[in-house]
């Protein structure tokens, strides 16, 4: 009789156990799941609200609309008006093959499914119609175009930003793709080799080459030696490794602001050495490398070896080479951060959602993150203006502004050369900072990326309204 009360004792515990377990598991999806899967490109149950909802609009930060819905024959058709253009910022929606960019992320506002409850679910059910809210995004549409038209065939991406602000205004990766057709060449488009579905301003990770110098410098100044004389003969050796200037010939005897304006590879390899792979690591991630960025569009973590390297490996890594990889968005953020006096702007796209009938349901608030001093900021803002103004950035110096930057080429597996470029302007009052990646563009970041540059700084200091 024990035995048998025994039994049905440890019954009732494993079940009461289970019972407890799938409440706490309930609740878990609950508090921090439901929202994912709710939104999920895949959940079949948005499709069956989304077939008599018309989608909500998207424009401009001037009103100009990028992507409308309307009714056609009985049945709500998606209108991309400029099609390849925003491609990776807006994205797609499609039932076959699910959703991207904007297009996702906001994709319960669009469809006016935000408050999705049982209830609500239920409504939708019973009664499905309905217009979807609007978008109001940061972007400006002519600058969007300038951007396009700048980066012509080449492969790469291009981001402007209001440093002050956070406010993406323009950003294209290319290749790109058609939206319109995406359905029919899904197959041709997703295997491609190029990877034109790829948003390389925000997912794409490349060797950052000389613009990471800009972090090795902060390392230099915190270390309290940017005055220090450092004698380049044209090359330094690294634990029996040898390091090479692109002047093999020595830049001879160098500062901190003499080695930035021309690059030195010898010395901030050797500063790298100095300041140490965990102070090194730190500043790299107080600039979000190795964490996840909060963006209105998918990110990929930008990477700095948080384990101790050899010291080859970190004498490559300052002048970013090695195993440093990053983003073109985490560059721009940091080369924002230096443009905005050492507080990093968090970017966004979304300017604001609104109601069909035009009433505000929610609408950013620029924040910001304190990175480096006062006196850490001030001094790479001087050393960028040097870059343009004397060294190898003159490509993107512009006739009554001043603009500062940083040049970059970096070495990768391809044999052919990244180019880079990352600035803002005017030197004072930054109202526009940019970076330009052109993918195994085989030239320099001063010859192929700083003309871009220029040229998208130009554009947006002239025609961008603020």
């Amino acid at each position: 009789m024990n035995s048998e009360r025994k039994r049905i004792i440890t019954i009732l515990i494993g079940l009461c156990m289970g019972f407890v377990l799938l409440i706490g598991y309930l609740s878990y999806f609950q508090m921090f799941r439901a929202q994912a899967v709710r939104d999920n490109a895949y959940n079949k149950r948005l499709w069956i609200n989304e077939d008599n909802i018309l989608r909500g609009g998207i424009r401009d930060r001037d009103g100009e609309v990028l992507v409308y819905s309307e009714t056609r024959e009985g049945e709500a058709q998606r209108i991309y008006r400029f099609d390849n253009l925003y491609s990776h910022v807006i994205g797609y929606s499609l039932k076959d093959y699910g959703k991207s960019g904007l297009e996702r992320k906001y994709n319960s506002y669009l469809v006016n499914a935000n408050e999705n409850t049982a209830i609500n679910e239920l409504i939708n059910l019973i009664n499905p119609s309905g217009v979807g809210n609007n978008l109001s995004l940061t972007i400006d549409h002519d600058l969007q175009m300038r951007t396009r038209d700048l980066m012509g065939g080449k492969k790469g991406s291009a981001i402007a930003i209001n440093p002050k602000t956070g406010e993406i205004l323009s950003m294209v990766s290319v290749p790109d793709f058609s939206i319109e057709t995406l359905s029919e060449n899904w197959t041709t488009v997703s295997e491609n080799s190029d990877s034109p579905l790829l948003n390389r301003g925000t997912q794409g990770l490349y060797t950052p080459g000389s613009i990471f110098k800009i972090l090795t410098a902060i390392g230099v100044i915190q270390k309290g030696v940017p005055e220090a004389i450092y004698e380049c003969t044209g090359s330094t050796v690294i634990d029996g490794y040898t390091i090479r200037d692109f002047d093999e010939s020595g830049h001879g005897p160098l500062n901190l602001e003499q080695a930035f304006a021309v690059s030195c590879n010898t010395y901030f390899a050797d500063q790298a050495v100095a300041i140490g792979h965990d102070n090194l690591r730190e500043i790299a991630e107080s600039l979000l490398f190795n964490q996840k960025m909060d963006f209105d569009l998918e990110t990929t973590d930008s990477i700095f070896p948080d384990k101790s390297i050899g010291l080859t490996d970190l004498g490559a890594s300052g002048i970013g080479q090695g195993r440093v990889l990053t983003t073109p968005l985490n560059m721009l953020m940091t080369v924002s951060a230096v443009a905005n006096d050492g507080y990093m702007p968090m970017p966004y796209i979304v300017e604001s959602i609104l109601t069909p009938g035009g009433l505000t349901i929610d609408s950013h608030r620029s924040q910001s993150i304190k990175v480096l001093d006062n006196g850490e900021a001030q001094a790479l803002k001087r050393m960028m203006r040097e870059v343009v103004a004397s060294g190898t950035g003159t490509n993107a110096g512009l006739k009554g502004v001043q603009v500062a930057g940083k040049t970059g080429t970096a070495e990768n597996s391809s044999g052919n050369n990244h180019a880079w470029f990352v600035g803002f302007a005017p030197l004072e009052d930054p109202k526009v900072a940019v970076v330009v990646l052109l993918e195994e563009e085989g030239s320099s970041g001063g010859r192929a990326a700083a003309p871009i540059a220029r040229e998208i700084i130009n554009f947006a200091i002239n025609n961008v309204s603020n």
